[in-house]
């Protein structure tokens, strides 16, 4: 159970796995929380199935405990984001190709209204303004990434209704449901070019020639500035030593680009009960810089 902070501020961010907290949002994370806000963050799965991707870490004993250490780096990633953190105790799908079926018991093959019940126990009790997830591509096709939007979109709205999950307390309406606009094709053409400009190696123009054939992104209604938390951002990706290796892939491009050319962590506004001076309308172009924009005059009644 959470203490109730009657005034204060709440931010609650869903996730599929252990470390998509510290690539996904994390320097806006701690921002946040830096400045008071309760963060809290629900993780769906453990991480279970997932590989080990930094070499350094891949080694037997490491592949045969997973799930433990996964665990024990969220705990680290936590700590270093000032951040509370909950898991919701399903089983990761791993990554099947399209021709295998999901692994048994797994949480992308749990029905919707099953997995989203301990979410909505979850909302009742932690009572965040603003919720945020993944769109309904999930980020990417991960099986576990599109079952946490579709978990969290079903949360989020049934929450608030007293007919549905009578069993799981009293209801909360939060007031705003993000979704993620992380590691865009947008944020990697703009550090290429800048990286190239500069005569800096940029690993990512193969990335970039290789960019599936996507929709169109949504459309940015929220930009946080948060430059100064990459570095906490960063300390947070680390801990996951399993997932990140030092050097690598997101982390190969220098940081003083990035804070120059791209200083934010930016959302899409999709569901929203709040207007006013500031805020974003759910699914427009925007320019809010606060994910409590027109809430935070209303923390009293909160």
């Amino acid at each position: 159970m959470f203490t109730k902070h009657p005034g204060g501020l709440r931010l609650l961010t869903v996730h599929a796995h252990p470390d998509d907290e510290s690539s996904k949002g994390a320097a806006t994370l701690a921002r946040y929380a830096a400045e008071g806000v309760e963060v809290l963050v629900a993780t769906c799965t453990g991480g279970e199935r997932g590989s080990v991707l930094n070499p350094a870490m891949d080694r037997p004993e490491v592949r045969d405990n997973l799930a433990r250490i996964r665990r024990e780096e969220m705990a680290a990633a936590r700590e270093i984001l000032g951040v509370r953190q909950q898991f919701l105790g399903f089983v990761d799908s791993g990554m099947p190709s399209p021709e295998e079926p999901l692994p048994e018991g797994c949480f992308a093959a749990q029905p919707v209204e099953v997995a989203a019940a301990p979410l909505v126990t979850l909302i009742r009790e932690f009572r965040p303004q603003v919720v945020i997830t993944y769109d309904e591509t999930g980020g990417y096709p991960h099986p576990d990434h599109v079952m946490t939007h579709q978990v969290t979109v079903e949360a989020f709205e049934a929450a608030a209704d007293p007919k549905r999950y009578p069993e799981a307390g009293e209801p909360w309406q939060a007031a705003k449901l993000y979704y993620h606009l992380a590691l865009s094709r947008a944020w990697f053409q703009t550090l290429h070019d800048a990286m190239t400009e500069r005569g800096v190696d940029s690993a990512m123009g193969e990335l970039l020639a290789g960019w599936p054939d996507t929709p169109p992104a949504l459309a940015t209604t929220t930009r946080i500035a948060c430059s100064e938390q990459f570095a906490i951002r960063d300390a947070a990706m680390l801990a996951h030593a399993t997932q990140v290796e030092p050097g690598a892939a997101f982390m190969a491009h220098p940081r003083d680009i990035e804070r120059e050319v791209w200083p934010t962590e930016d959302y899409h506004l999709a569901r929203s009960f709040v207007s006013g001076p500031g805020t974003a309308g759910p699914g427009t172009g925007g320019g809010e810089t606060d994910l409590f924009a027109g809430l935070r005059a209303k923390e009293g009644a909160a």
